[in-house]
Parts: C-alpha cells; sequence; structure tokens
C-alpha cells in the first residue's frame, strides 16, 4: 500500500499514487482473462473452497469484457445494441427491493447499527440456512469471479470480490468496480464478498422473508448473499452500505454524492438520492468527472469508491446528456432498455419495462472524467432533491447549521420506479440522502460532515431543487435542466459570491436575486405560482413536515434546532 506525501499538491500526489494501476488496467485484465482459459487458478480456487463452494463447474476469473459479452450473448442473457451495448431484461425486479433486504444482526455489530425500516435485522441462524442452500445451488455451476476494489485512494481501498452466476451480472460488476492492474490481481485479497445468484429463491414462510428475493448483508464476516433478483443494482448497493460501514472505522466519512473538479483543482460534491440529477449534473464538459454515485471524504480529501457509473436513461437525449449518450457504446450495460427488434435502436423515452431504466459503464466512457479518481477538499457542496410539491427555490445558499439541517433531513421525493411499487412521485425525508444505505445513524454521518465544514471553512453549500416549479406534480413542470444547470454553474466559477440574497419566509434558505442565464422570476418560487396563497399553503405544510421529522433527533445543538423551516408561518 503505497503512502501518501504529506505536502503541498497533496492531490496531484494522490492521483499520481494510482495512475500505474490505471496504465496497465487492460493488461490485467487480458493477462487473467484469455477465455480459453477455464481452469481456475490456484487461489482462486482455494478462496472459493473456504467459503464452501465445492463441485464448482467452469469458473472465470476477470474475463476481459468483450470474453463477458461474448459468454453473456451465447447463454441468451441479453443482446447487442446499434451502437454495441450489452442490453438485458432484469425480470419482474427491476429496481431495488428495499423491504427484501436485511442485515445480520450478530452481537458485534448489533449495538452500532441503526434498526429501522431500512436496516432489518435477520437472524445469523436465517443466514446460514440461505447461506448454505447457497452452497448446494452452485454446486456443478459456472460461475464469474471479478477480484477488484473499492476505494480509489489507496490508503483507504477495500479488495472486492463478486460472484455471479450470470455473465451479465459479472460484465457490471467489471463496469463498476475499481478494476486491478496485473500485479494487484495476483496479490488480490478480498475484504468484500458479494454472491449474486438470482436463480436462488428464498421460501418467505420458511426463511421469515417478504418475497423469494432477498439481499442480506453481513457486516461481520463482510459477506453481502443475493438471491431472487436479477437487478444488477443490488450488487453495487450492497457494496456501498457495507463501506458505509466500515469506512467509519478509518475515519472517512462515507457520502452519496458524486464529485467533479475543475481545471483549478477546484473540487465540488453532489448530494442527491436516485433520479436528483447527481450523474446528470456532475457530467459537465467544462470538468472532469471523478465519480457519479459513491465518495468518501478523508483527511485527504475526496476519493470516489467506483470506477464507473450507473446512471437512469430514462429520456435520455443526446442534446441534454451528450457525455452519457456517447459512453454507451461497446462494454456499457442497458438494463430494461427497449430496443428497435429490427434496428437495435434503444428507445429511451420507452418505460414499457420500468421508469427505472439504466446503463452501467466505465468511467472511462466518459471522455472528460478525473482517472485517479480521487481530489482536494471540495470548494463546493451541492445537495440535491427533487421538490414534488414546487415550493422549494431552485437555488440557495446554506449557512453551515442550514447544510447540517438540511443533512440531516434529506428532503426529497421517491421518483417513479427507482423502487419496486413507486410510480408516481412521493415525499419522503431520508437522512444523509440515502439513508436505506447507511447502517449506522445518521447522527453519525452528520457529525463527521459537521467536522469536515469546520476544518474547511472555505467550503460553500447550496441546496438546489430539480423537481418542480409553478405548483405540485401534476400541474407545475419540471425545472428545465438547461437552467438548473446554470444555477450549478454559477455556484461552482463564484458568481454567486457576488449577488445578492434573500432569506426565504419560511425555509428561511439565502435565495439569489439573480443568477445569470436563469429568469429571475424563476429564483421565487412563489412567483411562479398563479395562486400565491396556495403556495403559501402547500410551503407550511412542507415545513411542517420538516419539522415532524427533525423531531426524532433530539441531540442536535440549538444551533441546527433552529434552521428549521418556519412551520407556524
Amino acid at each position: 500500500m503505497t503512502a501518501l506525501n504529506p505536502r503541498v499538491n497533496h492531490s496531484q500526489s494522490r492521483a499520481a499514487s494510482v495512475s500505474s494501476r490505471l496504465k496497465d488496467e487492460l493488461a490485467g485484465s487480458d493477462s487473467v482473462s484469455n477465455p480459453t482459459n477455464l481452469g481456475v487458478a490456484p487461489s482462486v480456487s482455494a478462496s472459493l473452497l473456504a467459503l464452501g463452494m465445492k463441485n464448482l463447474g467452469q469458473v472465470y476469473r476477470n474475463l476481459a469484457v468483450p470474453a463477458l459479452v461474448e459468454h453473456a450473448l451465447r447463454r441468451g442473457e441479453g443482446q447487442l445494441s446499434n451502437s454495441g451495448a450489452l442490453c438485458v431484461e432484469t425480470g419482474k425486479y427491476t429496481g431495488r427491493s428495499p423491504k427484501d433486504r436485511f442485515i445480520v444482526n450478530d452481537p458485534t455489530v448489533s449495538a452500532e447499527v441503526d434498526w429501522n425500516q431500512h436496516n432489518v435485522p435477520i437472524s445469523e441462524a436465517t443466514f446460514e440456512r440461505l447461506y448454505q442452500r447457497a452452497l448446494t445451488y452452485v454446486a456443478g455451476r459456472d460461475l464469474y469471479v471479478f477480484d477488484g476494489y473499492a476505494g480509489a485512494d489507496p490508503n483507504y481501498r477495500f479488495g472486492v470480490r463478486v460472484i455471479n452466476e450470470f455473465a451479465f451480472q459479472n460484465l457490471f460488476a467489471h463496469q463498476l468496480f475499481l478494476r486491478p492492474s496485473a500485479p494487484e490481481l495476483q496479490q488480490h485479497r478480498p475484504d468484500f464478498t458479494v454472491i449474486a445468484l438470482p436463480g436462488l429463491q428464498g421460501n418467505p414462510e420458511l426463511d421469515g422473508l417478504h418475497s423469494e428475493a432477498f439481499i442480506i448483508l453481513h457486516l461481520s464476516k463482510r459477506i453481502v448473499l443475493i438471491g431472487g433478483s436479477r437487478y444488477a443494482g443490488e450488487i453495487k448497493k450492497s457494496v456501498f452500505s457495507l463501506l458505509n460501514y466500515h469506512m467509519t472505522k478509518r475515519g472517512v466519512l462515507p457520502m452519496h454524492s458524486a464529485a467533479n473538479v475543475g481545471d483549478k483543482g477546484d473540487t465540488a460534491l453532489f448530494f442527491g438520492l436516485s433520479g436528483t440529477g447527481k450523474t446528470s449534473l456532475s457530467v459537465d464538459g467544462e470538468r472532469r468527472l471523478i465519480g457519479d454515485d459513491e465518495h468518501g471524504w478523508s483527511d485527504d480529501g475526496i476519493f470516489n469508491f467506483e470506477g464507473g457509473c450507473y446512471a437512469k436513461t430514462i429520456h435520455l437525449s443526446q442534446q441534454h446528456e451528450p457525455q452519457i449518450w456517447s459512453a454507451l457504446t461497446f462494454g456499457a450495460l442497458l438494463e430494461n432498455v427497449i430496443l428497435d427488434p429490427v434496428t437495435r435502436v434503444p428507445d429511451y423515452d420507452n418505460g414499457q419495462l420500468t421508469e427505472n431504466t439504466r446503463a452501467a459503464y466505465p468511467l472511462e466512457h466518459i471522455p472528460n472524467c478525473e482517472r485517479s479518481g480521487v481530489g482536494a477538499h471540495p470548494q463546493t457542496i451541492i445537495f440535491l432533491t427533487a421538490d414534488a410539491f414546487g415550493v422549494l427555490p431552485p437555488i440557495a445558499r446554506l449557512t453551515t447549521a442550514q447544510a447540517m439541517y438540511h443533512f440531516l433531513s434529506g428532503y426529497t421525493s421517491k421518483l417513479a420506479g427507482t423502487e419496486r411499487g413507486i410510480t408516481t412521485p412521493q415525499a419522503t425525508f431520508s437522512a444523509c440522502f440515502g439513508q436505506c444505505f447507511f447502517p449506522l445513524s445518521p447522527v453519525v454521518y452528520a457529525e463527521m460532515l459537521g467536522q469536515r465544514l469546520q476544518q474547511h471553512p472555505q467550503t460553500r453549500v447550496f441546496l438546489i431543487n430539480t423537481g418542480w416549479s409553478g405548483g405540485g406534480y401534476g400541474v407545475g413542470n419540471r425545472i428545465a435542466i438547461d437552467y438548473t444547470r446554470a444555477m450549478v454553474a454559477a455556484a461552482l466559477n463564484g458568481e454567486l459570491e457576488q449577488v445578492s440574497y434573500q432569506p426565504h419566509p419560511i425555509f428561511k434558505v439565502l435565495v439569489p436575486t439573480s443568477v445569470p442565464g436563469v429568469p429571475s422570476h424563476v429564483l421565487d418560487p412563489k412567483q411562479t405560482w398563479s395562486d400565491p396563497a396556495a403556495y403559501d399553503q402547500q410551503a407550511i405544510a412542507l415545513a411542517r413536515s420538516f419539522t415532524k421529522n427533525f423531531a426524532q433527533f433530539t441531540t442536535v445543538s440549538p444551533e441546527i434546532a433552529a434552521a428549521a423551516p418556519n412551520s407556524d408561518a
């Protein structure tokens, strides 16, 4: 493990420390991915045996992308689009299934985990029963193994092993996690192991499950067992949850955020739940993308947890998202995207299977990416929310206390298709802008964020609403992405340092009176409503929802509590 050099231009040193891995990444894959080499490497065989996996069929470790695509096509798992992307259907499960996610309640973590509707306990005995069933299931089957890493900063990374029965899911792992160089692969030791077996179904009556699907995280054994669901996003988010537990032990704040960096090394973070625009807004032709979804903030700066992107593609257009559009070439994976049966052209406006159509692709498919995956401490932080009621301003600046309040609140709306059963937007509060992925109490992560903001007082924090304007969902319209991009650009380049602000009478946040490229009336949400009294009524109702939700946080400072909206206005 390479030690970091704590000197000036530290982020450049961190970037250089991973350059060798990036140089021979392809060589590393080729050296172990010859599709004619069907045997199991002794070290891999021994480690699989240690997991209890015996009498396996062929085991394919770290196959190259072309080989994985060939395997998927031969096995009938999908078909190629006209641009060369592998397109698959995931069946019944087209999004995450949060009701089927469990954490093993073993004594070593029981007192730490924030047990709630997201972190549902399951017994060690049930896990063992399903695990033994998984071992029986894999006997005689071909398996695909990906060995790589999570965490672009070598000082904080974890070794990740993903074991799949489907080639397309192994392609997903290959593109989403950090791919090892040849020397790294030879020395690879998995810290986390994910076993994804969509064909293995649970028995709700026997196993105490909610359906045939199950996603079980064993935090202390660092194992994830997935059955019954072909949705590849379960693999990604399960590893994220493991990181959100174990990274805190290393003093790293794990974040559900995107990140990019400007030419001057100015780094920005974008927090937000699925569908709020993290991927679209962080992919900026004038800034280098560090990552689109998961990052850590250490004493040394920020770093990507992943090596790829997982973008929503519903209504994707070349005009509005050209870099994502061009990334969907050979090696990319499309989930539940409808193809024209003759031309194989994807119809990104077709939500026949789900509104949660997805694309997975390596970061390098974005021309303007930061290949090192690391950056300096952020100069700008943006909290993204999709307000279904159309009452939050499209952009507002936050004080430190307001930043902590809104981080703990995590207000947004669940958008159609991101979870099973969600077909229209619903208001929700999700602490840390992703509470369902965080095993510990939100206060743990909030305190870590507060410490970072205190250590770096130059960091600016903004709240940007990518939701509705002129009325709530069904009445108003989604805020134009061009306006949102203009607001983001102004926040990043410092233009909003020169404008005046007005405090919102209900939400108290500081609303700029002008933003280049955005009509002034758009900045004041009340002006976009045809009925101002109806706006006030809805805004107060949302403010009261904030207050009700925040009542759970009884230990925060008076300053943070005072940042609450005026619910009695």
